[in-house]
């Protein structure tokens, strides 16, 4: 257990991940929390979908550890559930009852980990730091997008244009021809756009592209 206790309690910038539990067995609930507490970790225990459902999930580093089978609504209804309302919580499935068919579903449903009951403390631990590091990284893609965005939407018509037609690999003077310009006109365009979106490079500049869709049909 030490080598993923030391993963998962290394301090880290930015908020605190949770770990959001749902079992209908007290035992197991309270064991699991007992685990995830003792390296760091805050832990919400619930018995049914129903009560996490009831919830506002933080836009923190996140995962769910949920039962299979639990009254009312099964593990994985509450999975397609989430996935329908756009929730992408990293998922790790617990069951006593497991078999290669039912592992087989919770993988292709985009599953961490599929752990049949009793398992190792080592075993959930490592899920565990597997699915908060996959969470993490989609909560930092998504604040980036959201902040590349945010430098796109200050550009000028112009400089917008620049961007699409610069991120296809064009040179100034092609540029230039294609929008009716000088070619220093469009290198001043350029300048102000690279300034404005923050791009260190070219391929700066093609990544933020292409995370947007931005490219010369779109703003045609």
């Amino acid at each position: 257990m030490i080598e993923a206790a030391s993963k998962l309690s290394q301090p880290t910038t930015g908020p605190d991940p949770v770990v959001y539990v749902i079992d209908d067995d007290a035992g197991v609930r309270q064991a699991l929390g007992r685990l995830f507490r003792s390296v760091g970790l805050r832990a919400e225990l619930f018995t049914s979908a129903n009560e996490l459902m009831q919830r506002k999930l933080p836009p923190v580093p996140s995962c769910l550890v949920l039962d299979v089978r639990l009254p009312g609504i099964s593990g994985f209804e509450l999975h397609a559930e989430l996935i329908k309302a756009g929730i992408h919580i990293p998922i790790i499935f617990v069951t006593a009852h497991g078999d290669i068919p039912m592992s087989v579903r919770a993988m292709k449903a985009g599953a961490i980990d599929f752990l049949t009951k009793p398992f190792r403390d080592q075993d959930m631990l490592d899920a565990v730091a597997a699915a908060i590091a996959r969470d993490r990284g989609r909560l930092e893609a998504e604040s980036w997008k959201l902040d590349a965005q945010n430098l796109f939407d200050g550009l000028t018509s112009r400089q917008r244009e620049v961007m699409a037609l610069v991120t296809t690999g064009l040179p100034n003077k092609e540029i230039a021809a294609e929008m009716g310009l000088s070619e220093i006109t469009v290198k001043i365009h350029r300048g102000h756009m690279m300034r404005k979106m923050r791009a260190r490079s070219l391929a700066d500049l093609i990544k933020m592209a292409q995370a947007l869709g931005i490219n010369r049909q779109k703003l045609a």
